[in-house]
């Protein structure tokens, strides 16, 4: 899609959107690639970015990894609702995606992702001896186990598009109550 076409119907639009999320779990340079992810810890706020690494559009579905120490892990089994934001310059498109979150440590789930994933150089993030976060004297790099790689899985219950456009800005949410136009 060309940067200056402007969608008009709110399905379009919608499928537009699962059709980028799509690319972008496909397309390293995709700026949906990494997303913004946002939890609750003890009433604050907690904000990293992750990489998009699978969508299951029918399901409504985005798949990312992580190390199963990772504080993110115990923030969302705790409260397995958070929210998700890409912003694309090339669309001049933000998403803001709500979504509940279901992570996994073992199954086929995880074994199948790790069987792909474990060849690449980006094994070595879920091989560390430590915990995430944990304070070191200098970077030294041991492996151990995959023990540590999780995938967690993302159900989309939400979207709120915002479109950027010099003709005017747009934006809409998408959620199980069907698709409605806001202001921007």
């Amino acid at each position: 899609m060309a940067p200056s076409a402007r969608l008009e119907s709110l399905a379009t639009i919608e499928a537009a959107c699962w059709q980028q999320l799509v690319a972008a779990a496909a397309d390293r340079s995709h700026e949906w690639r990494t997303m913004a992810l946002a939890t609750v810890e003890a009433g604050h706020a907690e904000a990293r970015m992750v990489l998009l690494r699978d969508v299951a559009a029918a399901g409504r579905q985005l798949i990312f990894f992580t190390d199963s120490r990772s504080p993110k892990v115990a923030q969302l089994r705790a409260r397995p609702i958070a929210s998700l934001a890409l912003w694309s310059q090339r669309l001049s498109w933000q998403l803001r995606l709500r979504a509940t979150f279901e992570v996994h440590f073992d199954g086929l789930e995880v074994s199948s992702r790790w069987a792909r994933l474990k060849l690449s150089p980006a094994a070595q993030d879920y091989l560390s001896p430590l915990t995430p976060g944990t304070p070191v004297d200098h970077w030294q790099f041991d492996r151990a186990s995959r023990e540590h790689f999780a995938v967690v899985v993302a159900t989309v219950t939400e979207i709120d598009w915002l479109e950027l456009h010099a003709d005017g800005h747009r934006r809409a949410r998408f959620d199980a109550a069907g698709a409605t136009w806001l202001a921007p």
